[in-house]
């Protein structure tokens, strides 16, 4: 249980789990609860009180809204609010998120004006998921997704980040202004560091247009001056092509399925194992990812078993140095041009 939280407080969220019947996740549904009970007692000033409160309120609101769509492929596609329907930026977002559903894929979007609605007209409202932000000088959610069930509206930037990157499995993002910046480096960071899992992310421009080029310019800045590993230029992608963006995406998950930590050793799931000799290759050219040991195949984990997590699929597994995820994405594209 948490540390600072009271055993009585403890104790009480013991019993009201156990009242609610709560079956899956108990230990970890009782923390939610006594973190909760320890916070009111706490007694914050109203302000604090207030934010808790609604960001718990919208990320519930947010999980049962996506609920339904667990298994379904996701793509989160960022961009400006300001694109108008006659500028050939809103036309590039609508073939792109056309393309992702002829593919099998949904759009995610924040559900406002400009690219976001050109995604969502490209997709259909079938294939569209909204996650809008309430601000006093825009109207709400686009027309095509208001009134559907797969819309939440949030207060806050932080929760509807949360669920804009959290959801999907794959992120595209076109030209925007200081909203869409902050989108695309949040998810740059989180993939970085680790708090994020490794995802293809395309940094897709309009064709004669380059956009992006500035950013890659301040990433290889970056570089030079030791700030971030030149790795971290791996994880994204830059293009004008929307037939690209869609290759890159599936092509990610053309054998590689998901990644899952047990302790310190990454274990990665897939349709189809490396051989002896592509293993060995990949040890000779990863091996700087691994604490010690080498990069293997493995039989699912104790704790996978007990899941029931991805148990059809074939794994490696290594114990990972926790740094240097620009190397993980390229290692995922070796692994997936072994059945391509």
């Amino acid at each position: 249980m948490a540390s600072g939280v009271s055993e009585s407080a403890e104790a009480r969220a013991r019993d009201i789990v156990e009242e609610l019947g709560v079956s899956g996740s108990v230990r970890l549904a009782t923390e939610l609860v006594s973190e909760a009970l320890g916070l009111i007692t706490d007694e914050p000033d109203m302000l604090d009180l207030k934010i808790a409160t609604a960001a718990l309120a919208e990320m519930r609101d947010a999980y049962e809204m996506f609920k339904p769509y667990k298994n379904e492929r996701k793509v989160s596609i960022f961009g400006s609010a300001r694109i108008k329907p006659d500028d050939p930026l809103y036309a590039q977002a609508r073939n792109l998120a056309a393309a992702l559903a002829d593919r099998g894929w949904m759009t995610v979007t924040g559900a406002g004006p400009g690219i976001m609605q050109a995604g969502m007209e490209g997709a259909g409202v079938e294939n569209s998921i909204g996650v809008s932000i309430r601000l006093p000088f825009e109207s709400g959610a686009n027309s095509i997704i208001a009134d559907d069930d797969k819309h939440v509206s949030m207060k806050y930037f932080f929760t509807r980040k949360l669920m804009l990157i959290k959801e999907s499995q794959g992120f595209v993002c076109l030209p925007g202004g200081v909203g869409t910046l902050d989108e695309t480096f949040e998810l740059l960071t989180l993939t970085q560091t680790g708090k994020g899992i490794p995802v293809p992310i395309v940094l897709l421009d309009e064709p004669g247009d380059p956009y992006w080029e500035a950013v890659d310019g301040l990433m290889q800045q970056l570089v030079r001056r030791g700030l971030v590993s030149a790795g971290d230029t791996a994880l994204y992608t830059i293009t004008d092509s929307c037939d690209e963006a869609c290759r890159i995406i599936d092509e990610f998950y053309a054998n590689y399925d998901s990644i899952r930590f047990v302790g310190d050793h990454m274990v990665m799931r897939m349709q189809r194992a490396p051989t002896n000799a592509q293993l060995a290759d990949l040890n000779e050219r990863y091996g700087h990812l691994v604490v010690d040991g080498t990069i293997h195949r493995a039989e699912p984990y104790k704790i996978e078993v007990r899941d029931d997590d991805k148990l059809d699929l074939e794994r490696i597994a290594f114990h990972f140095t926790r740094h240097g995820y620009g190397d993980i994405i390229r290692l995922i594209g070796d692994i997936n041009s072994y059945v391509t």
